[in-house]
Parts: C-alpha cells; structure tokens; sequence
C-alpha cells in the first residue's frame, strides 16, 4: 500500500509504504535516493512489534534489503545504518560485523564509521559490563566520489582558537613530521581567523524522551545532520524502517522529497495523521 502526501507550502512529496522493506522496496526506480538513513530492528530486538530475528540469522535476513537499497541509491548518494552489537551469553555479538563484510562482498563501500554518544543515558551496571551509552552509524556509498556537503554541518571553533591559534610557534605554520612518531603534524595555522571548523565523526546527541509512541525513536537532530551532510533541497531521503517517521518529518522541514516503509500498519497511520495539516492524496491503495 503506498499513500502520498504534498505539502501546502513547500514543492516536496512524502511516499508511504505500509508492508515489508524487502517488497515495497521493489516498487521504488532504480537509481531514485540521494540518502538513506534508518534503524533496523537489532538483533532480538523488538519481538513484540517486528517479531525480533536472531543474531545468526541477521545477516541472511537484511541481505535482499540490502541489495535493493543499493538498487534504488542513486550512484552518488549515501546509505547510513544505525545498529548496534548486542550481548549474547556473556560476549558481543559479532553480527553487525558479519553484516559489514558481506555487503562488502555485495558491493556496497564501507566508507566511514559515526558514533552517537547518547548524552543522556542512564547509568547502569551489569555483572561484567556498563551500560551502552553510543551507537554505530555506518556509511556505506556505492562509489569512492559521492555527494557531501561538509559546509552544512561546521560547528564554531570553539574557546581554544582564543587561546591556541593566538600564539603559533614556527612548527605551528608549516605540515611537519609529529614528534612522537604518529605521522605528519598538522598544519595550525590554516585555522587562524576562522569562525568554524569541521566536526569529528562523533555526534553528542540525547536520545528521543518525548516519543511514547514508538520504543527506538530516533531524536530529530541526529537524521537532520545526515540530511544536510549528504543531500540539498529538492533530493530524496528513504527509511525503509520508519517507524514514528521522525526521518521523514526531518527531511520535509528541510525541503526535501521522502519515502517511508514500515510493516506496521498503525505506524503508517501514525505519521500519516501526524503529517495530516498537509494536502493529502491517495495515490493508490
């Protein structure tokens, strides 16, 4: 079942899919996705709602939904999939990395690796461990050159510029061999008079605690960084797992195009009353 939405005020479409990843995946162009940002059910993760899939059964399970999210992303766009090892008897699980090397061998670049630091998790112990308190957001392309607007997301330089770039030392101007044998030292003087700065690959996010309605909702600021990192108004952003919809939401207040899929049919309904005080069409049903 696919249901569009357009908005009054923006030139921007939001598709629908109630059903299977795996089968409303198939009903989408090749080649159509600038980005695709999502959770998967973890491992034995949510049995209630997605029936939960076992650790050795993960990476036969999200592999006919990989091959088609590489069919649908367009050559230059991004897939970024957020997962996490669990603990299965006493040990990490090694599934996430068993997923990584066999969309490898599918063709898919593992590109880069995010960590979201979860400002706000709670403390905890266990018997051997801590509680987690980050999440893996991994990037995959399906080419070495893909589109990244890395200006987007700069952050401010932050109070060691008015004390750091104040006084450069001879070495601090020019690209020399680091001191303790870690390579070449960087060049300091490059940042001097500059307002901002590139962030690293680790984003300090709180989690979602207002969402009741959904038990993994991802916060609204950690789809919206992907968005203006790997896409400009006018592309399309995809989450084969939708669930509460917050990508889409993101992606509409961005001006860009979106396609959401779930298997659970009141989570269709949800971010379809949720987007309700915008023009509706029923495209087909």
């Amino acid at each position: 079942m696919l249901k569009t939405l357009t908005t009054k005020n923006m030139k921007t479409k939001i598709d629908i899919h109630h059903g299977d990843s795996k089968e409303q995946l198939k009903q989408l162009p090749s080649a159509s996705i600038d980005l695709v940002v999502t959770s998967p059910p973890y491992a034995d993760q949510r049995k209630n709602v997605y029936g939960g899939i076992n650790p050795n059964e993960y990476v036969d399970w999200f592999m006919p939904i990989s091959d088609e999210l590489f069919r649908v992303l367009k050559p230059t766009g991004t897939f970024i999939l957020n997962i996490k090892e669990k603990v299965v008897s006493g040990e990490r699980s090694t599934y996430v990395m068993e997923l990584i090397l066999e969309m490898r061998k599918r063709g898919w670049l593992w590109t880069e690796e995010f960590i979201w630091h979860k400002k706000n998790c709670y403390p905890g112990k266990w018997p051997n461990r801590f509680r987690d308190a980050w999440e893996r957001l991994l990037q995959f392309n399906k080419q070495k050159k893909f589109n990244m607007y890395q200006e987007e997301v700069m952050v401010p330089m932050g109070d060691w510029a008015k004390t750091r770039l104040k006084k450069l030392s001879p070495t601090d101007k020019i690209r020399d061999i680091s001191k303790v044998g870690s390579g070449f030292g960087k060049n300091i003087s490059n940042w001097a008079n500059r307002d901002k700065a590139y962030p690293s690959n680790v984003l300090h996010l709180a989690t979602e605690c207002n969402n009741k309605n959904h038990s993994a909702a991802f916060p609204e600021s950690l789809p919206e960084w992907f968005i203006k990192l790997f896409t400009k108004e006018g592309d399309t952003v995809l989450d084969p797992f939708m669930g509460s919809g917050t990508t889409l939401f993101v992606a509409n207040q961005l001006k860009r195009n979106a396609v959401g899929i779930d298997i659970v049919k009141e989570y269709c309904e949800m971010v379809e009353g949720q987007l309700g005080e915008k023009k509706y069409e029923k495209a087909s049903a």
